[in-house]
């Protein structure tokens, strides 16, 4: 079973530790999403942040629909130094896998809810526990 990591909110005003561990997590906007092995030191950091982001556990499904719709590599060439997106590839994702992946999404259809209360008083933020009405398999594909 993997964890997805949705960051949510900006880090405007945000202490340095907060900042550091959400780059360490490779969510640099909003928006971004990786996908997270299960593990006891990414829930610490996944707790940490949790003013931030959202996340919970996700289906082999819902990584395999990132995979083949929002997998993009870019190449940069050296003597133009522009980008260059290669065209798409989805690669068999790994069971368990032990890499960590980053996405980046659009905003869910229908909006976030409150970005400043936690998921269990009504908003966006926090643990999202599988087989609710809204969980993150629900909210990935509304970001598609």
């Amino acid at each position: 079973m993997s964890w997805a990591v949705v960051r949510v909110r900006g880090s405007i005003h945000a202490k340095h530790d907060i900042v550091m561990t959400l780059s360490e997590l490779r969510l640099n906007r909003p928006n971004h999403v990786a996908i997270l092995p299960e593990s006891p030191s990414y829930k610490g950091m996944a707790d940490k942040v949790q003013g931030y982001v959202t996340w919970g556990p996700v289906s082999e499904e819902t990584i395999t629909l990132l995979h083949e719709h929002r997998m993009e590599e870019v190449t940069h060439s050296q003597a133009t130094k522009a980008a260059e997106p290669k065209p798409k590839q989805a690669p068999a994702p790994k069971a368990g896998g032990s890499s960590l992946r980053m996405f980046r999404l659009h905003p869910p259809k229908g909006g976030w809810k409150s970005t400043k209360k936690p998921y269990s008083l009504g908003g966006a933020l926090g643990f999202r526990p599988a087989g609710g009405k809204d969980d993150m398999d629900a909210l990935i594909r509304r970001m598609l």
